[in-house]
């Protein structure tokens, strides 16, 4: 793809969104999804206009070099899969927003699989390909996008992400960081999606063969996916093993603990401690809740699994679970979504550059 030709669409800087001073990018990398935002560049303003105009936005697939690789052709690198994943949302969003590549000025990608400083260098060699050398360019975790949704792009608190994966990303004051969980399906993060499908899946296996309980789940995760018996699960599960396929089963295991079956019951529990403690581990290694406990700190809830829309609710329970131990974590539901934090990020980074230039 050649950047050096402008994208079609009109100027723009007349409308008074300030996209007339260039444009900032802000992407959410998930392990299902991947977001982009074009936002207008204020570079004279203090703070952001309420409600902050989005100028385009455009939705693909995952990005995650981790696990893309897992629905592609075998032949198909995943970090080519990944980087075109990238590209292409880039593109889209630019175009629905009417601007081009020279006029951005930032862009701040929040990508899972982001695990070590190798990770971020190879994401910013594929964005130093793409984008003029004065474009000013930050990859950091998703889960960082994420709590910058929540706290406007303040980083200081912490985040607790549970969709098809989950992690949970803390920063103390002083800048400090600190992370537990989201080391991917293999290595266990069980109060995710997957984790939860998973947990069910097996244990409809293990009702089938006699190691197990009956349970509601077989029926209801059979009649969800078209299956007959339990026996065909097992070919249907390594037929197309990828993550999100799985963890679309979620909504089956809290119907069946909403209709107070035991073994879907437990799956939820087990799940709310684990993502609870993830949560627990990264405000004690931070000392976000001060010296007595008791201080007051933000926890920013994102991800599918935990939305406040079933009567079983996992957030709340993790909530709850969480202010047992630490009762001054206040959670926050964010008012936009995770590529709007990446964006907003990028801002706080190129003002707080742009101050700490004036006074050098």
């Amino acid at each position: 793809m050649s950047h050096e030709k402008q994208l079609e669409g009109h100027d723009l800087g007349e409308n008074g969104d300030g996209s007339g001073n260039g444009v900032i990018l802000g992407i959410d990398g998930g392990t299902t999804s991947t977001v982009c935002v074009c936002i207008p560049f204020f570079p004279s303003s203090k703070t952001l206009p309420k409600p902050l105009p989005i100028l385009g936005r455009a939705v693909s697939g995952c990005s995650n070099h981790n696990s893309v690789g897992v629905t592609v052709h075998v032949s198909y690198p995943t970090e080519t899969a990944a980087r075109d994943t990238l590209e292409e949302v880039m593109a889209e969003a630019l175009s629905k927003s009417g601007s081009n590549w020279s006029t951005v000025h930032a862009v701040c990608l929040g990508v899972s699989g982001v695990n070590h400083p190798t990770d971020q260098e190879r994401i910013l060699y594929w964005l130093r390909e793409i984008f003029p050398s004065h474009v000013k360019l930050y990859v950091r975790n998703d889960a960082v996008a994420a709590l910058a949704s929540g706290t406007m792009g303040k980083l200081h608190g912490c985040v607790l992400i549970a969709g098809t994966g989950c992690i949970s990303y803390g920063f103390a004051e002083d800048g400090r960081e600190a992370r537990a969980s989201g080391a991917g399906p293999v290595l266990g993060d069980w109060g995710s999606g997957y984790g939860i499908a998973a947990k069910a899946l097996t244990a409809v296996i293990r009702a089938h063969d006699g190691r197990g309980p009956q349970t509601m789940l077989t029926d209801k995760i059979l009649k969800a996916i078209h299956l007959s018996s339990p026996e065909e699960l097992i070919g249907w599960t390594y037929a197309d093993p990828s993550w999100a396929r799985i963890a679309a089963l979620v909504p089956e295991v809290v119907s069946c603990a909403e209709a107070c079956d035991q073994v879907a019951t437990k799956i939820l529990v087990d799940a709310v401690q684990d993502l609870a403690l993830s949560v627990k581990a990264v405000v004690q290694r931070l000392s976000l809740c001060g010296e007595d406990g008791k201080g007051s700190f933000p926890v920013v809830m994102v991800g599918g699994v935990l939305e406040a829309n079933r009567t079983w609710d996992i957030g709340e329970e993790v909530v709850k679970c969480i202010q047992d131990q630490f009762p001054g974590a206040h959670p926050i539901r964010p008012q936009v979504e995770p590529a709007v934090g990446a964006a907003l990020l990028a801002w706080n980074f190129l003002m707080k550059e742009s101050t700490e230039n004036c006074h050098s």
